[in-house]
């Protein structure tokens, strides 16, 4: 018996499915199954049709035609009880007796089909053990399963007990090194900042020159987590004898931080250098500071989904006889930016003349140094675009795996626009059981273990670099897992070109002498 094919055709020739298991060529085997419906008569009880070189064995179920292709030397009754099982077979698989059920099912039917018959003689299989077959599962694979996945959940409590181990004999060292006071270390030095605080408001503090000193070391305390202190914050100002021993206080914070598993980097310039252009105490009598805080979303195969600019300028007088005054500004002329003035501002004097004054020109500005981030708001204003050549720094990343590795290439380009500052490129990393192999880079690194991100720092970025690269390589990741990359810098110039004219008394006689502050910050700038 050597069964040629099994197939399934529809009454009027369409072939639905059909299993060869012998050496045929398409075009014969579509002739045969094609002649079919031609040979079979109407009104015949037999299920058999023969010709001069095949037999055609076939059944008929419901709309279509289940059939065995065989050579005439074949047994016929062997082939009527493969029939019989494989018409079995197909009610057992088949969703449904037409050509939608058959057209779904395929695939099972022709693996079935394959368990009946090998090489074109009929195995000795019944219906049962064929679904056993296919169906292919093993009781020894599910219980090296169930092994495997309890080994991996033991795994990590042991890897979860360890953890917490650690980072307790990590906070049992550190109270025993500093004894009992660097347990309550944080709480004191925040209370005494804010008790200091509250106290030069008021009259006990004496003269503004000490009270400057005191907010520019809080400032270089607050807005420096990481890294060595500014000079100003160990130089003790006049007047305040405990200053030194406050700041004692704070290195022994730091140290408790260092001890505790928080990555306190010192030769990290660009942090370094940011917290020391914020802590800068006032020296004129009037300040004015232009900043434009940029928040930009590009996507990483190109273009750009947000880009908007949000700019302020604030004025800061140290004494009460310069509040008198009128600021007179010169803008850039970029017609993308929409300026509003606060509610006190004369709106039609600044609209007329570019002049930013009181509406009651006898009321002063309010003095009183507030730090770099204080003083009093006069003007704010906004600027969107959908142009990707306003970005000033763009960011490509491209991950590709080759083995059991993933090389990472990053590469930035800047506009001639700015000249950037303190750039750090923080770019996500999996989880890593050491640091990533960085092969090149332009510039300086550092990898964040904890949060495991790597950083990637540029000092400056001028006309001598305005592109740059970094290469490293990681085991097989996702592409996914580099994004989103933030970015961070720091530039001295800004969209706008805002700049302060002059300053005009209203008392009359010289104008106080003042000084403008401008930088571009990044608030949320980031590659999605």
């Amino acid at each position: 018996m050597v069964v040629l094919a099994a197939s399934i055709v529809s009454k009027s020739g369409k072939i639905l499915l059909s299993r060869q298991f012998v050496d045929m060529t398409r075009i014969r085997i579509e002739g045969l199954l094609a002649a079919f419906p031609k040979l079979v008569g109407t009104g015949k009880q037999h299920t058999y049709v023969e010709t001069e070189n095949v037999r055609y064995v076939y059944q008929p179920i419901e709309a279509l035609y289940l059939l065995l292709v065989t050579n005439k030397q074949s047994n016929i009754l062997e082939d009527l009880e493969t029939l019989r099982l494989l018409s079995k077979l197909v009610t057992e698989y088949s969703y449904s007796p037409d050509e939608e059920g058959i057209g779904k099912s395929a695939f099972e039917l022709i693996f079935a089909f394959d368990e009946v018959i090998c090489l074109g003689h009929k195995e000795n299989v019944t219906v049962a053990q064929v679904k056993q077959y296919c169906e292919m599962e093993s009781h020894e694979e599910k219980l090296h399963k169930l092994v495997l996945q309890s080994k991996i959940n033991e795994t990590k409590d042991v890897m979860k007990r360890k953890a917490s181990e650690i980072d307790k004999s990590k906070i049992d060292k550190n109270r025993g090194d500093k004894g009992g006071f660097m347990s309550m270390g944080s709480g004191r030095i925040e209370t005494g900042f804010s008790e200091l605080s509250i106290s030069s408001s008021g009259s006990g503090f004496g003269s503004g020159s000490g009270f400057g000193g005191l907010t520019t070391d809080l400032d270089s305390f607050s807005t420096k987590p990481k890294g060595r202190q500014p000079s100003s914050a160990t130089a003790p100002p006049k007047g305040f004898g405990m200053q030194l021993g406050k700041s004692q206080k704070t290195n022994q914070f730091l140290e408790s931080l260092k001890a505790e598993g928080e990555l306190i980097v010192d030769d990290v310039q660009p942090k370094v250098g940011t917290s020391r252009v914020a802590a800068a105490p006032l020296t004129d009598p009037v300040t004015l500071t232009v900043e434009e805080k940029l928040n930009v979303t590009l996507k990483r195969d190109g273009g750009i989904s947000n880009f908007a600019v949000e700019g302020t300028l604030s004025l800061q007088i140290l004494n009460q006889e310069d509040g008198l005054i009128q600021v007179q500004i010169e803008t850039g002329g970029n017609p993308g930016i929409l300026f509003k003035t606060h509610p006190n501002m004369n709106k039609e004097l600044f609209s007329n003349e570019n002049i930013l004054g009181l509406k009651d020109p006898n009321r002063p500005f309010p003095t009183g140094p507030g730090g770099d981030e204080g003083g009093v708001g006069l003007l704010k204003w906004r600027m969107q675009s959908a142009d990707e050549s306003m970005v000033p720094l763009t960011i490509n990343c491209w991950p590709s795996v080759s083995g059991n590795e993933t090389y990472v290439s990053i590469e930035y380009e800047a506009s001639a626009m700015f000249d950037l500052r303190n750039v750090v490129i923080s770019v996500p990393l999996p989880a890593l059981r050491e640091a990533p192999n960085v092969r090149q880079i332009d510039g300086e690194w550092r990898y964040d273990s904890r949060n495991s991100i790597l950083e990637w720092s540029i000092l400056l970025i001028d006309n001598s670099n305005r592109s740059g690269s970094m290469e490293f390589v990681v085991p097989p990741a996702d592409s996914s897992a580099f994004f989103p990359i933030s970015v961070g810098f720091l530039a001295t110039s800004t969209y706008s070109d805002l700049k302060v004219a002059n300053i005009i008394p209203l008392r009359g006689g010289a104008a106080p002498k003042f000084s403008q502050r401008t930088k571009l910050i990044t608030g949320d700038y980031k590659v999605v």
